[in-house]
């Protein structure tokens, strides 16, 4: 493809951020990807492997110098970020677009209206790529990571409709699929079905450690067990802070959730058999169409 812009500064140098530049590097959408933050190692590791060409750890020396910044750090140091960089920006008729990757989008749209006196940035454009693993760092990054994944931006009513055609066209270019989706909806849908994942993963396998039996449920644990809890070894760090970020909608998907269990609890108390069979039909039911939209995608692409 052809060259969109000359550079593109990424800022956090982790798994996303690592796998967002060697995605625009190998499919040519900037001349160069540069690196910033505040921890020298990282950064340096990121031009050893080839992540960043350059990076820098004045913020300023970002802002004068990319055409995209894009936020890839844990979502509550985002917000801290964003009160850097806004401020900076402020009235400049060159001012770079900022863009970031964070789990939660309410946070940080007010955040920026805050930070900006109730006005909205509008080159500020909001997005979440819908990728990762259970890895963490620069050297977990890849150039694929996006391919055939969801990238879900969520402008608002002052977005410039350039710079969010151009974030658009940045996410286009690591092969994913992008969509827009309203804040409020994207909290709430993430809540559900990636927030609330990792607390059931968090707190079953904390409260089988803790467990008498412990050393004998994890020594004769089977593959459902592997394959549920897989994501208990993402970064705890990163997982509070969209726990905090997003904590309305985590709590209505905790709330809907152990009303349900309760539910299925009584059901197993009282050995109601026809109850229990129905929540199991039920879910099989809803997993199994939710396994074939997903063949169905990913015949499509």
């Amino acid at each position: 493809m052809a060259t969109r812009v000359n550079t593109v500064a990424v800022l956090g140098l982790g798994l996303i951020g690592g796998s967002l530049a060697r995605a625009l590097k190998t499919n040519g959408f900037c001349e160069r990807v540069i690196g910033y933050g505040h921890r020298a190692p990282s950064l340096e590791k990121g031009v050893e492997l080839g992540v960043i060409d350059s990076f820098t750890l004045d913020l300023a020396e970002v802002i004068d110098s990319a055409d995209i910044l894009v936020i890839c750090t844990p979502t509550l140091v985002a917000e801290q970020v964003l009160a850097q960089i806004l401020p900076a920006i402020a009235g400049r008729a060159d001012a770079p677009i900022v863009t970031d990757a964070a789990s939660v989008k309410g946070n940080l749209e007010r955040a920026a209206r805050r930070i900006c006196d109730g006005q909205y940035p509008p080159r500020f454009v909001l997005g979440h790529p819908i990728a990762g693993s259970e890895q963490s760092g620069v050297a977990a990054s890849r150039a694929d990571l996006y391919i055939n994944h969801r990238v879900i931006l969520t402008p608002v009513a002052e977005n410039d409709a350039d710079a969010v055609s151009l974030v658009r066209d940045m996410w286009l270019a690591t092969g994913a699929d992008v969509v827009d989706m309203d804040v409020a909806q994207h909290d709430a849908v993430l809540a559900a079905t990636s927030h609330l994942p990792h607390v059931l993963a968090y707190a079953l396998v904390d409260a089988l450690a803790q467990s008498d039996a412990s050393d004998d449920i994890f020594r004769f644990a089977a593959g459902g067990f592997r394959d549920f809890t897989r994501i208990a070894s993402s970064d705890p760090v990163m997982w509070r802070d969209i726990a905090i970020a997003n904590k309305a909608a985590l709590l209505e998907a905790i709330d809907l959730f152990s009303g349900h269990l309760a539910d299925l609890r009584t059901a197993v108390a009282g050995e109601d058999s026809d109850g229990m069979h129905a929540t199991f039909t039920r879910a099989k039911a809803a997993r199994d169409e939710f396994a074939a939209i997903l063949a169905e995608r990913a015949k499509g692409k």
